[in-house]
C-alpha cells in the first residue's frame, strides 16, 4: 500500500506526464491496487458513459471531417481495461490520413459506406489494400502506417476499436516534415530546402480532403486552402533556416466552379457540436474551417 507523500508523488508526476482535463482522476485510478477501488474512484455512474455525438473533449478537426476519441486521456473509465474507442467522421472524399499507433493494435468496422483501407506493417512486408463494404472490419497491427478514406460521395462514418487505453497516434506527413531540415535532405536525395519547405507547409490537417478522382467524380470542389495546425512545433533542433522561403507549388485540384455543392463541415469544428455522420460534410469552395482541436492531435485521431 502506497503511503499518502507517495500516492501525492506519484499522482504529481502522472499529472504533469498526461496533461488531461483528466490527470488527476486518471492518476488516482493508475495508482489504484484493485478494479474495485477504480470503481469506487469513479462514483457517478455517468461517469462510465462517454458521448460521441457530445464529446467535451478527443475531437480532432480538418477541412474534410473529424474524429472523436475516447482514452484514458478523455474516458477516465478505461482505465486499467486496455481498451480505447475512436470514431470517425468522413466528409465526402475525405481521408483520415497515413498515421500510426504506436501503443495498440486496431479493428476497424465500417459503419455505412465502403472505406479505401491501405496498410504498410513494418519494413518487407507487402502492402495490403481494401475495399471496407459497410458492416466489415479490417485490422491495423501495432504500429502500422494505415490510412481510411471515403471514396464515397456521401458521409462516412467508422468505429475504431484499440486494445490499449492510451494507443497514441503519430501522423505519418505530419510528423515527417518536423524533422531538422538537413536529415529531411539527406532522406529525399538531397532535395532543396526550398523545396521540402513547400512541400511541408501544404501538409495539411486530418481529416483531409481526398484524391483529385473522387473529387472530380463527386462533383466537388477543393476548398482553396485546408488548415495546417496539427504540423509538428519547431524548436531550434528542427527549425527551418530562416530567410530561405518556400517555393510555391500550384494546387492539382479540380477547380470546378460550378459546383453547388455546399459545405457542412464547419459543425464538426466545434467539439461540443452534434457530429452525426452528416456533420462531415462535402467538400465546397469556401474556406476551409478552422481547426478547432489541433492540441488534441497527438492521441486523438485514429
Amino acid at each position: 500500500m502506497f503511503s499518502l507523500s507517495t500516492t501525492v508523488f506519484l499522482s504529481t508526476i502522472l499529472s504533469s506526464v498526461l496533461c488531461t482535463p483528466f490527470s488527476d482522476e486518471v492518476a488516482a485510478l493508475k495508482l489504484a491496487p484493485t478494479e474495485v477501488d477504480r470503481i469506487d474512484d469513479l462514483p457517478m455512474d455517468s461517469q462510465f458513459v462517454f458521448d460521441f455525438f457530445h464529446p467535451t473533449g478527443g475531437v480532432v478537426t480538418g477541412a474534410a471531417g473529424h474524429t472523436v476519441t475516447a482514452t484514458s486521456g478523455t474516458f477516465p473509465a478505461v482505465v486499467g481495461n486496455g481498451v480505447a474507442m475512436t470514431i470517425g467522421f468522413l466528409g465526402p472524399c475525405g481521408i483520415n490520413t497515413p498515421h500510426t499507433h504506436p501503443r495498440a493494435t486496431e479493428i476497424n468496422f465500417s459503419v455505412n459506406a465502403t472505406l479505401r483501407t491501405g496498410m504498410l506493417a513494418e519494413n518487407g512486408a507487402r502492402f495490403v489494400v481494401n475495399e471496407l463494404p459497410p458492416g466489415s472490419v479490417t485490422v491495423f497491427p501495432q504500429g502500422a502506417i494505415h490510412f481510411e478514406m471515403n471514396d464515397g460521395c456521401e458521409p462516412a462514418m467508422f468505429v475504431a476499436a484499440f486494445n490499449g487505453e492510451d494507443p497514441g497516434v503519430q501522423s505519418t506527413a505530419q510528423r515527417f516534415f518536423g524533422l531538422p531540415v538537413d536529415i529531411l535532405q539527406a532522406t529525399m536525395g538531397d532535395l532543396g530546402i526550398q523545396e521540402i519547405e513547400g512541400l511541408a507547409e501544404r501538409i495539411p490537417d486530418n481529416i483531409a480532403v481526398g484524391t483529385a478522382e473522387c473529387l472530380q467524380r463527386c462533383g466537388l470542389v477543393s476548398p482553396p486552402a485546408q488548415p495546417t495546425a496539427q504540423h509538428q512545433p519547431q524548436v531550434s533542433g528542427n527549425a527551418f533556416p530562416t530567410g530561405t522561403g518556400a517555393a510555391p507549388a500550384s494546387s492539382t485540384f479540380p477547380t470546378n466552379s460550378t459546383s453547388t455543392t455546399t459545405n457542412s463541415t464547419s459543425a464538426a469544428t466545434d467539439a461540443t457540436s452534434t457530429p452525426t455522420s452528416s456533420t462531415a460534410g462535402p467538400i465546397s469552395s469556401s474556406s476551409a474551417p478552422v481547426n478547432s482541436a489541433a492540441a488534441e492531435n497527438s492521441t486523438s485521431a485514429a
